[in-house]
């Protein structure tokens, strides 16, 4: 017998079924779209600007600049948890790289805003010791990224009300998650006497993975009072966000 003229085709429950899946689908490649790519370039222009708030702040406040000199670089009091006390430029990540360093490395309110967290245990920036650093490689406008494209001798820069630290990038390592002997006075050390002031550096890898740790290590070179003004190698990126 023929089908009724106009009839209307069933559908499946296993069609409906499908058309879901593929519209979930397109809503999950456009959160993660926001995530890795919108996401990033909000957060990332977000802390650039913080970081020239707080120079331009500290520009202003002259009865703190000037102090150390390049042999002898001042020591910061320790700031109060989440504070933004310092900013980081590294002229290998490119002239806009401009991230703020607040106090501690919780997700919540610090790493996760985009910041760059200071382990509390370690030491402050220009102290004998190491100077331990952590912040995202993905998401969170991802500020240490470009660990990887570090070359041996690079500079990192971390500016105060004081003026600007001076490091140099020395090597890579990597370590499981709980390897914390990476942020001791000496790292890998434990117990040992420092005699270096050191910079380290840490984030998850590989990417999108927490499976294990990447150490970046540089060494303290010289300090520049803020009253002298910033490196040359540093002059446009904090020129620009005056």
């Amino acid at each position: 017998m023929n089908r009724a003229r106009g009839g209307r085709r069933r559908v499946s429950v296993a069609g409906v079924f499908g058309e879901l899946l593929i519209t979930a689908g397109a809503f999950v490649l456009l959160f993660l779209g926001w995530q890795l790519w919108f996401n990033d370039l909000v957060v990332g222009g977000a802390m650039h600007e913080n970081a020239a708030v707080l120079e331009q702040t500290w520009d202003r406040e002259t009865s703190t600049a000037g102090h150390g000199t390049p042999d002898a670089p001042p020591v910061l009091a320790v700031p109060p948890a989440s504070t933004d006390f310092a900013v980081m430029i590294v002229p290998r990540f490119g002239a806009d790289y401009y991230f703020p360093i607040a106090e501690g490395t919780g997700t919540t309110k610090v790493l996760n805003l985009g910041k760059i967290g200071h382990y509390p245990s370690s030491q402050m920036p220009g102290e004998v010791g190491n100077f331990a650093v952590a912040a995202h490689r993905t998401s969170y406008g991802k500020p240490f990224n470009g660990v990887t494209n570090l070359l041996v001798g690079d500079h990192i820069y971390v500016g105060t009300a004081d003026g600007w630290y001076e490091y140099a990038f020395r090597n890579l390592e990597y370590v499981r998650p709980t390897g914390v002997g990476v942020i001791a006075p000496v790292p890998q050390s434990d117990g040992a006497n420092p005699t270096d002031r050191i910079m380290t550096m840490t984030s998850c890898n590989p990417l999108f993975s927490a499976a294990e740790r990447i150490i970046a290590y540089s060494v303290f070179e010289r300090f520049y009072p803020r009253a002298g003004g910033p490196p040359d190698e540093i002059a446009a990126t904090v020129a620009g966000g005056s």
